[in-house]
């Protein structure tokens, strides 16, 4: 049986002493109260890019799911299984947030695999291909716009697509559009450049994304 991981057990312990004891009395309070964040966030699960740091989260403020290319399927009842649609009806009717935020970030593994066709030769079920076809699109768009431009811009380009689609698939939803229809729901893009720190947020109106 394999040992569990030595430096996380460091790391919880430093959490205990660090963060929870001097904390003890909200993390008290949520455990008896539960939570009521008014933020959900969309994310990718790149473990560079983590919403509660970037927008220096505490327990019970920020409503997050993550996967990979932070992707929203478009609304469908078929299937069996849908991890980020059950994940979009908790936070809108039972947690009841005000605002959806899908987050993209640069050098997006997932992205990468959607334009270099790569994902097949990474796993034998081609989970990430299937996952991927959603910016199939997206993709043939950005190709076709960005002919001479190198891969980094490209990729760059489908990452801000991304974004893009994610939310016009967040308003597939009914719940979604009949709460936004109402004003009690808000949805956002941003794209987090990792290297430099920058946020960037999605002006709706004209497509643009502006910096922070």
């Amino acid at each position: 049986m394999s040992q569990f991981p030595e430096h996380l057990t460091d790391r919880y312990r430093r959490f205990k002493i660090r963060h929870f004891a001097p904390n003890y009395e909200q993390y008290a309070e949520l455990a008896e109260f539960g939570q009521n964040p008014d933020v959900m966030i969309i994310s990718c699960c790149d473990s560079r890019v983590d919403p509660e740091t970037i927008f220096s989260g505490m327990p019970g403020e920020l409503f997050v799911m993550r996967n990979v290319a932070n992707l929203v399927p478009p609304f469908e009842t078929g299937g069996r299984f849908h991890g980020v649609s059950a994940a979009l009806e908790f936070a809108a009717l039972n947690l009841r947030v005000k605002h959806i935020v899908v987050m993209g970030h640069a050098g997006c593994g997932g992205i990468k695999a959607a334009l270099e066709h790569s994902a097949a030769k990474q796993t034998e079920d081609q989970f990430i291909t299937k996952w991927m076809s959603m910016l199939s699109d997206a993709r043939l768009n950005v190709l076709a716009k960005h002919q001479g431009a190198s891969s980094k811009e490209r990729q760059r380009a489908l990452e801000l697509e991304g974004v893009k689609t994610s939310l016009a698939n967040l308003r597939t939803f009914p719940c979604v559009q009949a709460l936004e229809a109402k004003g009690r729901l808000a949805l956002h893009g941003v794209y987090f450049d990792i290297a430099t720190g920058s946020l960037m947020v999605l002006n709706q109106q004209s497509g643009e994304f502006y910096g922070l």
